[in-house]
């Protein structure tokens, strides 16, 4: 005689299936949910970004022209004049606060990777980067004017080179530490097992390693401080004419388009949107190239 059928089993089964079914139903619906928002989102963060590179190279290729790179910033309501004091004294706050900033950085970077892991001092050392990394550019400017340019009673190039640099330095020091920690641990072992003192295996192997990565970081932090505005208002200001004296009032554009985007004169303004499509160029260059060095590590 046959053996009976197990309904009790079957019925099990069959509802198993059904509860199954309902589940990656559920689970497709909720990733098509997710999908459909992370696309908007994108969609609505493109659309503005878009937008506003469209307006600054609308209205910034129109200012364009030779002048803008040979004269100097106009006096009010009148025609002519350029930007080039401001783009040097740009140029020279950045490159400065770059050249002071990104050694400090780098070696504050190399102690917490490298030497005090897990120390004291390494802990409040993060601790006052986050710190930094997190601080409105404002309070910079304001700590760095009560510290010097109210004690010198000017402003000065100086005082926005360290506003600038004071930016910069966190950037560097969370950049280095990052990319030193991704660099295995076995190749310190090897190095340390061929009785490589630990300074010459910082310098010859996990810096050289993570060499990409610090340089994307410089550069991301270059991109940082190239346009902020609110440091220098306290530091650096403005002058209308072309100095090389970095003990006085310095042009540069951040500031400078501040103030022509807020007058009255259609001349100014034009001049400011030139200015806005410089440094938009100047940052997205650079964005460009620290992509590029890293995607290439």
């Amino acid at each position: 005689m046959s053996q009976p059928l197990n309904m009790p089993g079957m019925a099990d089964a069959v509802t198993l299936e059904k509860t199954r079914n309902r589940l990656q139903k559920r689970r497709r619906m909720t990733n098509a949910i997710a999908l459909t928002l992370s696309l908007a989102a994108m969609a609505f963060g493109l659309l503005w970004l878009i937008w506003i590179l469209y307006t600054t190279l609308r209205l910034g290729v129109g200012g364009l022209s030779i002048e803008l790179f040979t004269q100097s910033t106009p006096p009010p309501n009148s025609d002519g004049g350029g930007l080039a004091n401001a783009i040097v004294g740009s140029l020279m706050l950045v490159g400065l606060a770059t050249v002071i900033g990104t050694p400090i950085g780098i070696m504050a970077g190399v102690y917490l990777a490298e030497y005090g892991q897990k120390g004291p001092l390494a802990s409040v050392t993060r601790f006052i980067n986050d710190i930094l990394l997190s601080a409105p550019s404002i309070v910079v400017g304001l700590f760095v004017y009560a510290l010097f340019v109210a004690k010198m009673g000017h402003f000065s190039g100086w005082s926005g080179v360290v506003a600038l640099g004071l930016l910069e330095i966190p950037i560097v020091i969370r950049t280095t530490e990052n990319m030193l920690k991704l660099v295995p641990n076995a190749l310190r072992e090897a190095a340390f097992a061929l009785g490589t003192p630990k300074w010459k295996m910082v310098l010859s192997i996990t810096l050289k390693a993570s060499l990409a990565g610090i340089v994307t970081g410089v550069l991301l932090a270059v991109a940082r401080i190239a346009g902020e505005t609110a440091p220098l208002l306290f530091t650096a200001l403005s002058n209308q004419f072309f100095t090389w004296d970095m003990n006085q009032p310095m042009a540069n554009l951040p500031v400078t388009i501040f103030k022509f985007a807020m007058s009255p004169f259609a001349q100014w303004q034009s001049l400011a949107w030139a200015g806005v499509f410089l440094i938009t160029l100047g940052v997205l260059g650079l964005n460009i190239l620290a992509r590029t060095i890293f995607s290439n590590k």
